[in-house]
């Protein structure tokens, strides 16, 4: 007789015990980013409740599993991490941000010991926008707040300089330096820097943009002649800027974001160009 696999599956189901493996639970945590008086700066929540009250961290929080006892239907990661963003820090509920906001995962961080409560695994998501409004704090964060990046301290190592004030709970500097090399590798080989102009913009604007992610000053005129060689990058409007140039030049032209998906020449950073040579 030929075993039916949909019975043995049925059977088995029915007699699995997860009990027989050590719990382990799945949070989400978010690196939001987003240029301020030209300054790359990062949203954090200060923590309501221990482990770590009262210090600093990304907004995040664990996943819902579902089920009778917490009243809650199951979610999947994206879903938990946009949730987490709305309730700790008000963001999504504002002005239609979600719709501007640009999303995706960044990596899995599941070190033991990461967090003292249990064995929690989570799921980075790295999120950018441009001019996303103030945070309020809700939930269990204490306190919300766009930070920029550079008073945080931040080491190649994913670490935080000593004396710095604003410490991260949990290994939240690291994801944080991952979030940040993600998005500067990003820049270069992507269109995604115009993610954080508005729908219209200068190419002296889009400049300002990877001088703030990368944090290294560009040429003018060399970057100008770059970003119009990338087919595809950019496009122009026909129109020009209600601002004037600098030094009382002629008005800027206007561009908005072309259809490549890629970048080809790749904009690298200066720093990287003389690694390659």
């Amino acid at each position: 007789m030929t075993p039916d696999p949909r019975r043995d599956e049925s059977e088995f189901l029915a007699n699995y015990d997860p009990r027989d493996y050590d719990p382990v639970s799945v949070t989400v945590d978010v690196v939001a980013l987003t240029i301020r008086d030209g300054a790359l700066h990062v949203l954090l929540v200060r923590r309501g409740n221990a482990p770590y009250a009262g210090m600093w961290a990304l907004p995040g929080g664990f996943v819902q599993a579902g089920g009778p006892l917490q009243g809650t239907e199951a979610e999947d990661l994206p879903d938990a991490a946009v949730r987490e963003l709305a309730e700790e820090t008000g963001l999504s509920a504002k002005g239609g941000v979600l719709g501007r906001m640009h999303l995706e995962q960044l990596g899995t961080y599941g070190s033991p010991g990461r967090d003292p409560r249990m064995r929690v695994i989570s799921v980075a998501y790295l999120a950018f926008a441009p001019e996303l409004p103030d945070p309020e704090a809700g939930g269990d964060a204490a306190d919300a707040a766009w930070v920029p990046v550079d008073a945080l301290g931040l080491t190649e190592s994913g670490d935080q300089r000593p004396g710095t004030t604003r410490r991260l709970a949990f290994d939240h500097a690291r994801i944080l330096s991952d979030g940040l090399e993600r998005a500067r590798g990003k820049l270069e080989y992507t269109p995604l820097a115009t993610a954080f102009c508005g729908g219209e913009f200068t190419i002296p604007e889009l400049r300002s943009v990877y001088e703030a992610v990368w944090g290294e000053e560009l040429h003018a005129g060399n970057f100008h002649r770059k970003v119009l060689s990338v087919p595809g990058f950019v496009e122009s409007t026909g129109e020009t800027s209600d601002r004037g140039g600098r030094r009382g030049g002629p008005k800027p032209r206007l561009y908005r974001p072309g259809d490549a998906r890629l970048l080809h020449p790749a904009l690298l950073r200066p720093s990287r160009e003389e690694e390659i040579r």
